[in-house]
């Protein structure tokens, strides 16, 4: 297995699969949401509404349609409140069901962004730190893990968590 952190354009990598920070409607949201919903075309949207919801700390998957990738994952992370509301817990189990379904649909390579950090402001180096330890919790060789960071200071977070 291979874990690694980079700046880029998530709509670009050409992986098996990319990760959606999505919200539980699956519809096309904003930041990282919005920029896959429309690099994917309008036929990801249908695909999110024929499934309907997803519940908070839980992933489901669509084909990609129009991005070089094979999949979107879309994963609902917690919004943080006060730390105290089990937003731990529920993030650990977004990255659990995001590398099942990796298993399951025997991916190579994943790429993942900062799940819960940007409108639902989970505090970037905890939120690294949990992404990273569920990473190599899953400890599948075969599997190369690509946390893609927005700016300098995601990256940052995500670089000190790997080691």
């Amino acid at each position: 297995m291979t874990i690694e952190a980079v700046k880029a354009d998530i709509t670009s990598l050409k992986v098996d699969a990319i990760v959606n920070s999505a919200n539980p409607t699956l519809l096309a949201g904003g930041g990282v949401c919005g920029a896959i919903h429309k690099a994917a075309g309008p036929e990801l949207e249908i695909a999110c509404k024929d499934i309907g919801k997803c519940a908070v700390g839980h992933a489901v998957i669509t084909p990609a349609f129009r991005l070089p990738a094979k999949f979107v994952i879309h994963a609902v992370g917690p919004r943080w409140l006060d730390g105290k509301r089990d937003e731990a817990s529920m993030l650990e189990n977004c990255y659990s069901s995001i590398f099942g379904l990796a298993l399951e649909e025997e991916l190579s390579s994943i790429a993942i962004p900062s799940i819960s950090t940007g409108i639902y402001n989970y505090p970037l180096e905890q939120a690294a730190v949990i992404a990273v330890q569920q990473a190599k919790i899953n400890d599948r060789p075969d599997l190369e893990i690509i946390f893609v960071c927005f700016d300098d200071n995601t990256l940052a977070a995500y670089q000190a968590a790997i080691g």
